[in-house]
Parts: C-alpha cells; structure tokens; sequence
C-alpha cells in the first residue's frame, strides 16, 4: 500500500474537517447564494449538503439519527446560522469514527456498497467534507483549502469509491490539463471529481 494509503485515518478526517469549518466560517454575509462548482447548487445548498453526508456517516457507523433533510436535494433556506448547521455533524461524525478500529475490514457506510473497510470509509467522508470545502471557497473568493498534502491521501480512497457513484453524485472526469493548467494532486482530484481546479463564478 502506497504511503498515501496508510496515513493515519483520524489526522486526516480532522484536517478536512478543518478546512470545511474554515471555508464556512470565511463566507463573507452577503455570499451565501453565490454559484458554486456545484452548478445546481449555491453555498448554502452546498454547506447543507456537506453536513447532511457528515450526519451520514455518523448515522451509518453508530445507528444515530442521520440528517433532517435529503443531503441531495438541498432547500438553499437555513433555519439557523452557518457553524450551528455544520458544528453538529462535524463533531458526529469525528465521533462516531473515534470509536471505530482503524484496522476493521467492514464498517457501515452511506454509500455503494454500504461497508468498507475503515480506512477506506474514514477516507470518503474525509474527501466529502474538503472537497465540499473547495468548493465553498472558491465560489466566495477564499483561498483554495485543498492542498496537495490533504489530497493527495484523499486520492487513495477517490479512486476506489467514486466510480460507482459518479453517475449522481459527480460529473464525468476531466483529463490531465482540461479544465485549466493547474498541476499537482491537488488539481488531479478535482478534476477526477469532475471539477476545473480554475473554475471561478
């Protein structure tokens, strides 16, 4: 297994749990119905759907309530603030995966096929929440939050959960230098993911 594949699995959902809060937490007031990379989606839609899938994942591994509304069908209308959305899932799903072996071979997941191996499932909610962080982010002019050090373990586990999930849940991938010139794997995940590493509103 690559180095990438045996980086700790708990560092790196707190890392992309990081880059999420930060994402959030630097909308300007005024940016939250902004177009995302999401193109069906604005910013709110797209900070509901990411704390629905981390509600999932937690609901998935403990048996826990899972999210109030359809992570995939969005109503862009928030009932609280922004961090009182996204705290609560965040620290769900941190805890529900604190309590999972690292070596187990099967946990529950929200996705096809519904278990995985720990790694491999703490490694798709990690992509869920930073690549959601991307997206915030550059659709409210922040900094781009996903380095090449945080993608590039996320690699890993996109190219094992993505393909049987792309048909709804991301668009085709895009080929080495379509899309914009950005290198790196950073640029490489997005566009596994179906996104332009240039993309801008």
């Amino acid at each position: 297994m690559s180095e990438h594949g045996t980086k700790a699995i708990r560092p790196l959902l707190d890392s992309a749990h990081t880059a999420l809060r930060t994402a959030v937490r630097g909308v300007p007031d005024g940016d939250w119905d902004r177009p995302t990379p999401c193109a069906e989606w604005n910013v709110t839609q797209v900070l509901q759907h990411a704390a629905g899938d981390q509600l999932g994942y937690a609901s998935a591994l403990t048996g826990g309530p899972g999210p109030a509304e359809n992570p995939f069908a969005p109503s862009g209308k928030l009932t609280e603030s922004p961090g009182a959305l996204l705290e609560p899932a965040l620290a769900a799903a941190a805890e529900a995966w604190a309590r999972v072996d690292e070596t187990a071979q099967e946990v529950r997941v929200p996705l096809p096929p519904g278990t995985m191996t720990a790694a491999l499932g703490v490694g798709a909610c990690a992509l869920d929440a930073a690549v959601h962080a991307w997206d915030i982010a550059v659709a409210t002019g922040q900094p781009s939050p996903l380095t090449d050090d945080l993608a590039g373990p996320l690699l890993h586990a996109t190219r094992q959960i993505v393909e049987p999930v792309r048909a709804f849940a991301f668009a085709r991938a895009l080929a080495a230098g379509e899309g914009g010139a950005d290198q790196g794997e950073a640029a490489e995940l997005l566009r596994y993911l179906g996104r332009n590493p240039d993309w801008t509103p």
